[in-house]
């Protein structure tokens, strides 16, 4: 009984999930602190320093947080939740340390080259054609070592998380390489082989389903595991789970054209990507109600728990989003939002409400069990729940008003036709609101680095060696409820 005990267990490899999971702090501070920076050079236009200026600064700041930080927490959940669903080590320990260190590599020679100046000029697609080849062998290494994995898997059924982070890998590989195709010209320089309209339609299409891909779908799949594992009840509803994947993943691919509306895109592909984005609306919400009824019965808990504190406002904030999307996409509520503050509100109410509130929470679940240990301080959890939360309503709230501001007082008209206001007076009208940014991204990076701390320091209390990672080889967990 006991050598068959000993062939049961499966040794999980833990070590490429603390490397993720450290780096996605380190490039979260990083990319927050740079994004702090930006923000202050628009509130004081004087804070722009040679080379060290906005237009340079900005991509710095999304690649940092988006594909530093976000994919960090992904890979870094991905990685510990697909051992345990699949009940197998991953396929390669190799593929898994080389997949490690080349992402910590293309995240450093991203901000590099873009502090020289060296751009591809798309929005989240910035990095020129060498690292743009690096980002796909990346991706290849993570996707065959993700489904080397379930390939040989010892349980047959699979939960929805995986379909959730299965359809990240294979969308985000086609997004990235058709949207990426170009002609160098040099060894930091290259131009699209699509021109014009069709290359802004491209881009769009790859632009939106980045946060449809990467900023969505593989952070549902860390709800879908972490919010259940830190409710200890399964998941409402396994059957919505399924319906809230499929819908989700079809309606998305097509909402691209709605950040193209009033451009010399055809009328029809404008109204195209309004009503498949309208649709969004659906699936979204029911992957949300299906968040929030896991709770059931444990509603109390979430008064004393920070991890469920973060969830559940993550949750609040992925329905707020995903309800104002799709109203900004909407022609005639576009013509006042488009190119304001409003998009910058709206998008920063996903990221920061939804994005960073569950990467967060699925650290802080990740560290101790990493560790082995308890979290340093519990009570600078809760803090950092609070300190984020007012982060966020600062940084958000200014940028919502700030955005109507704008768009009233651009299509403001005299009697005569002509605009009521130059554009330097609407610069001069939300300036208070640029400095409200201001405080509202320092709280919110004050809440990262209180988070750094404990982390550090639970680290330093904790062991990666003792015990040893395993766990018994049994029947997968219930998948759901209904």
């Amino acid at each position: 009984m006991a050598e068959a005990e000993r062939a049961a267990r499966v040794e999980y490899d833990m070590g490429v999930v603390r490397g993720f999971t450290i780096w996605a702090l380190i490039w979260g501070a990083v990319g927050m602190a740079v994004g702090l920076m930006a923000a202050i050079q628009l509130a004081w236009p004087e804070a722009n320093l040679g080379p060290i200026h906005f237009g340079r600064i900005r991509p710095i700041h999304t690649n940092a947080v988006i594909f530093g930080f976000t994919l960090g927490v992904i890979f870094a959940g991905s990685y510990y939740a697909v051992q345990r669903l699949c009940r197998v080590r991953m396929y390669s320990d190799a593929l898994s340390k080389i997949h490690l260190w080349l992402w910590n590599a293309i995240i450093a020679a991203a901000a590099a080259s873009l502090a020289a100046g060296h751009t591809a000029a798309k929005e989240y697609a910035e990095l020129e054609w060498p690292l743009d080849l690096a980002v796909v062998v990346m991706w290849v290494i993570y996707g065959v070592n993700f489904f080397g994995t379930i390939a040989v898997r010892r349980v047959r059924s699979m939960y929805v998380a995986l379909w959730f982070w299965m359809s990240t890998i294979l969308t985000v590989a086609m997004l990235y390489v058709f949207n990426n195709l170009e002609f160098p010209v040099s060894a930091f320089k290259s131009y699209s082989i699509y021109s014009g309209v069709h290359d802004a339609n491209i881009q769009w299409w790859y632009g939106h389903n980045a946060v449809g891909f990467v900023l969505t779908v593989p952070i549902l799949g860390l709800m879908y595991y972490f919010l259940p594992k830190q409710v200890g009840r399964p998941i409402y509803s396994h059957r919505l789970s399924i319906l809230h994947f499929w819908s989700l993943i079809f309606v998305y691919m097509w909402a691209g054209p709605h950040h193209l509306i009033y451009s010399p895109l055809p009328d029809w592909t404008q109204s195209l990507g309004t009503a498949f984005s309208i649709m969004l609306l659906l699936p979204s919400w029911g992957g949300m109600l299906n968040g929030f009824l896991t709770l059931r019965g444990a509603w109390d808990r979430v008064r004393t728990d920070p991890l469920l504190k973060m969830f559940v406002v993550g949750l609040t904030f992925y329905g707020m989003s995903t309800f104002e999307g799709p109203m900004m996409a909407i022609k005639t509520v576009n013509s006042l939002s488009h190119f304001t503050n409003w998009t910058i509100g709206h998008v920063h109410s996903g990221a920061l409400g939804w994005v960073a509130l569950t990467s967060f929470a699925t650290l802080y679940y990740l560290v101790p069990r990493l560790w082995h240990t308890e979290m340093w301080s519990r009570r600078l959890v809760d803090a950092h729940f609070w300190t984020a939360t007012l982060g966020i309503v600062l940084y958000v709230t200014p940028m919502w008003i700030s955005g109507v501001t704008q768009g009233l007082m651009w299509r403001a008209v005299n009697p005569d036709g002509s605009l009521a206001y130059s554009f330097i007076e609407s610069v001069a009208a939300i300036r208070i609101y640029d400095v409200l940014r201001v405080a509202g991204g320092a709280v919110f990076l004050s809440g990262v680095l209180m988070m750094i701390v404990n982390v550090a320091l639970t680290i330093r209390r904790g062991s990666a060696a003792i015990p040893r990672e395993a766990a018994p080889l049994a029947p997968a967990p219930a998948a759901g409820g209904r």
